[in-house]
């Protein structure tokens, strides 16, 4: 058996919450496998929105295993808080959730250097959420970094000490206050008790032991490809690989185990915080699209900027990731519109048109080429089956389809389960 995997092609918040949960009753286990709770994943269903910012997106589902994986970097506060929601729908999370060992915690002071970094930055900041995810990640790859098993250390307060003075003294060199931090590390360590009695593990034997046994997994990815470390719009990005490949670094799966790979893609383009956005709508269709999608961040709250469907960007994140079946989200959000454009080009400075994204487009701009097609303009209330689609939405999905040469198996016509078209 092979796993799938299911992420963002674009910016982050294209709905893989929704889809995840959409998808759960195909697969045994979810695991999410990078991020952290900078990411929010939105499920709406029986009338009730719930976020997720730290538990894979299968929690609904009492008969799916969730697993939280080793590429994941998780705050306990926020995680006993998601726990502590969950107890009104009576999910046994003791069964239906895990958490590696090797997964990576946020500290406190975490949290406060993202603050002092990101505001040292003036007017060049990147956008940080400041859930502390950056300097975690750094402390990650520089060794420094507490990780999930280390907590059951009777000698765990000590090395927490030894990391959060190093932390403070980088604290002192850019003034930063600490007066938050008693509180902070009040709540950490109370949080810090309760991860204790959840079912930590050794993800990666579960995993690989699912796989030969024939279990169907579904690797959910945070954020999107165009905030991967590596291949996203740096230094405009996340801290960890967004990627088809993160998922078997951030799970311990190798690479000949991947099955499908799922995209999903807005049918317009968001993004939230700093980076370069070429298709980004300043006027009045860009704050129509907003309001109509309430483009607000989940984690945030902060208003994303809203621009058509960007090709080449989209086009791009499908190579990377070598993805098999496409998913469109948001497609009820254009019912506003008359005409719908699609950037199929960029222009340079210079004068010349590229379709592909290019490590100079970060520094010099470019202008987008669009192609206008004609919007349906009609609400898709009720509409369950992609035969009683207007016509001008089915031209839509055909004319995407023959650009990005991958299927588009699914449409979502808005946030409820029962709103989600399978072709």
């Amino acid at each position: 058996m092979k796993m799938d995997v299911l992420l963002g092609l674009q910016w982050g918040d294209e709905g893989k919450g929704k889809i995840v949960d959409v998808l759960a009753p195909q697969y045994e286990i979810v695991a999410r496998f990078q991020g952290g709770p900078n990411a929010g994943h939105t499920l709406e269903f029986d009338g009730i929105k719930h976020v997720l910012h730290q538990i894979p997106s299968g929690i609904f589902r009492s008969n799916i295993l969730n697993i939280i994986g080793n590429g994941v970097v998780l705050d306990p506060i926020v995680l006993k808080k998601e726990i502590d929601g969950l107890g009104k729908f009576a999910i046994d999370y003791m069964k239906n959730l895990v958490v590696s060992k090797k997964a990576t915690i946020i500290i406190p002071t975490h949290k406060l250097l993202d603050a002092a970094l990101e505001t040292s930055k003036g007017d060049k900041k990147i956008g940080s959420t400041l859930k502390g995810i950056g300097p975690t990640y750094q402390d990650k790859i520089g060794r420094l970094a507490l990780r999930v098993g280390d907590i059951l250390s009777p000698e765990f307060k000590e090395k927490y000490q030894v990391l959060a003075e190093k932390h403070k003294t980088t604290l002192s060199f850019y003034n930063h206050s600490l007066d938050a931090l008693i509180e902070m590390e009040e709540q950490f360590f109370s949080a810090i008790e309760f991860c204790k009695t959840l079912n930590l593990i050794d993800s990666e034997y579960v995993v690989n032991d699912a796989l030969r046994s024939n279990k169907r997994i579904l690797a959910e990815g945070a954020q999107g490809s165009l905030l991967d470390i590596d291949f996203g719009s740096y230094p405009f990005v996340t801290s960890s690989s967004t990627m088809a490949a993160g998922a078997c670094t951030g799970l311990g799966v190798a690479p000949s185990k991947i099955g499908e790979v799922f995209g999903i893609f807005k049918a317009y383009c968001t993004r939230v915080g700093s980076g370069p956005f070429p298709t980004e709508l300043f006027d009045a269709a860009g704050e129509a699209m907003r309001k109509e999608g309430n483009e607000f961040g989940s984690t945030t709250g902060r208003p994303r900027r809203c621009g058509w469907l960007d090709l080449p960007a989209l086009k791009y994140s499908i190579m990377i990731n070598g993805i098999t079946q496409l998913f469109m989200m948001k497609g009820d959000v254009l019912n506003i519109f008359e005409e719908i454009k699609v950037c199929t080009h960029y222009e340079l400075p210079t004068g010349d048109r590229i379709d592909r994204l290019s490590f100079e487009i970060s520094d010099m701009g470019v202008n987008p080429i669009y192609k206008t097609l004609k919007g349906w303009n009609t609400s898709l209330q009720g509409i369950r089956d992609y035969d009683s689609f207007p016509i001008e939405l089915k031209e839509y999905v055909s004319f995407l389809e023959k650009e990005l040469e991958v299927p588009i198996k699914l449409i979502s016509i808005g946030p409820d389960r029962e709103q989600t078209i399978l072709r």
